[in-house]
């Protein structure tokens, strides 16, 4: 792991590897951007070696400037000769919009900014590395792959082998290696940096945030997010026509999202249609004054239909009998969490049922695989864009073993370590689900008592290292 270091203006630059680091003398090259008739018209298209982007851009005027990350682009000099590159992308995990986007712009860019015309597309996920399943890829062959969902290189969850990884890695003579994954699959790309780099091979290993629950930390947003909540309209449109066209309807969709409710937060925000929004962080119970039931009788008697979206992973203790099994890191990403939607949808109808004055229609729409195969909208083909082109200029540059994402609207390069330390959450003490309860009007479930408690924890989780963190910034 590099460690920080402290500047003299006072903020922690959280610096990321580079190959010099454990390959002494290693031979520099001009960038080929320089001629490049594309980039002749750019006043400056070198990134300088002391740019940073700030964690925190929100800082009190005494307090520490907190952490910085080196800002993504071209480098003046890189570290390899594009004739001698050899490169390979991998994709792993669940689908989401924009897979195909970001393998097309990383192979284009390597072609078009760079000269490398050595490509390599591993099939499966992880495990194609040693299974020796694998596809040229070239600007002819990906030239259209944007315009659909999936993944044209297949997926899988687990198969991941450091040791088999690295050594087919090193057998077929890749030296660079892009992975786009989540969570999991970041942390097991620093596993691959660290075997790499004590092999001392000259390998840069470059991350790809892909999630669609956008539960990664540090990072603005993952791709595919803004696809995911603008589809998730379209669902949540159904349920509101559905629910307003019968005598106390009631639409119910369930969003994914196991362990972080953005997507149900942000697609209740947008909809603007929605009367409750139930997600992990945020407990609700069902029964009893100011809970969830009672609420949906009010509801109905006051405009006579509703709308409620849950996060799949909302409510997950009522089925399993364990309060803390949303919170439960170990949990596999490939197993299936129980159906809260299902259940929930059963539980107000029989709510329902003991009550004969008012029968309730009730629709439960799950579109959790329809969005997660939509090819991406225009906002995430160009984030895709800006993603992969800033991991190639990275990997040119000799940096390795990061994760590259925006950071307050800037790419920048961040260190696998903070990738891996944990999932982002909702923060429900913020102002943006503030926003949300303002706009359905729905309880917050929570006791006074709780919400000093979270506050005082948030307090605290500020002040004990000096700064603020972007996973409760507002």
């Amino acid at each position: 792991m590099l460690d920080s270091t402290t500047a003299a203006s006072g903020f922690v630059l959280e610096d990321v590897p580079h190959l010099s680091d454990y390959i002494p003398h290693l031979p520099t090259y001009p960038d080929p951007l320089q001629d490049n008739p594309s980039y002749s018209v750019v006043a400056q298209y070198y990134v300088n070696v002391d740019d940073t982007v700030a964690q925190q851009i929100i800082v009190h005027k005494n307090s520490p400037r907190g952490a910085h990350f080196r800002r993504a682009g071209p480098a003046q000099k890189v570290y390899f000769d594009s004739e001698e590159v050899y490169a390979c992308v991998v994709t792993c995990g669940g689908l989401c919009p924009g897979l195909n986007t970001v393998i097309r712009e990383i192979v284009c860019g390597l072609y078009h900014m760079y000269g490398v015309h050595k490509v390599l597309g591993i099939e499966g996920g992880y495990p194609g590395f040693y299974s020796r399943n694998t596809v040229p890829l070239t600007p002819k062959v990906v030239n259209d792959i944007h315009k659909r969902g999936g993944t044209i290189l297949g997926t899988s969850y687990g198969g991941h082998d450091t040791s088999k990884i690295v050594d087919s890695i090193e057998d077929r003579g890749i030296n660079q290696v892009y992975i786009l994954g989540g969570y999991g699959t970041q942390y097991e790309a620093a596993m691959i940096f660290e075997e790499v780099r004590r092999r001392g091979l000259k390998v840069a290993v470059v991350g790809i945030p892909k999630t669609i629950d956008n539960d990664i930390p540090v990072i603005d947003k993952s791709i595919g997010f803004d696809t995911a909540v603008e589809e998730a309209q379209r669902a949540i449109s159904s349920a509101h026509v559905e629910a307003e066209s019968a005598e106390n309807g009631i639409g119910v969709v369930k969003l994914m999202g196991r362990y972080s409710g953005f997507i149900a937060m942000y697609a209740t925000l947008a909809s603007r249609d929605v009367d409750c929004c139930l997600i992990p962080e945020s407990p609700f119970y069902m029964d009893g004054p100011g809970g969830l039931l009672e609420f949906i009788e009010r509801r109905l008697k006051e405009q006579g239909h509703m709308v409620i979206v849950i996060a799949e992973g909302a409510g997950q203790e009522f089925l399993s009998g364990n309060p803390s099994v949303v919170n439960k890191q170990e949990t596999s990403a490939d197993k299936l969490l129980p159906d809260v939607g299902l259940w929930l949808s059963q539980k107000i109808k029989d709510h329902f049922a003991k009550c004969r004055k008012m029968p309730i229609n009730l629709k439960y729409i799950d579109p959790t695989y329809m969005i997660r195969a939509i090819p991406s909208n225009a906002s995430d083909n160009v984030y895709c864009t800006l993603l992969a082109q800033s991991a190639v200029h990275g990997a040119m540059a000799g940096y390795t073993g990061f994760t590259v994402g925006p950071v307050n609207g800037r790419n920048c390069y961040i260190p696998f370590h903070l990738i891996n330390e944990g999932e982002k959450r909702v923060v429900i003490t913020d102002r943006m689900w503030a926003r949300l309860l303002s706009s359905t009007h729905q309880p917050s479930f929570l006791d006074p008592k709780d919400i000093t408690e979270v506050r005082e924890e948030r307090t605290e989780h500020q002040t004990s290292d000096g700064q603020n963190h972007p996973e409760i910034a507002d």
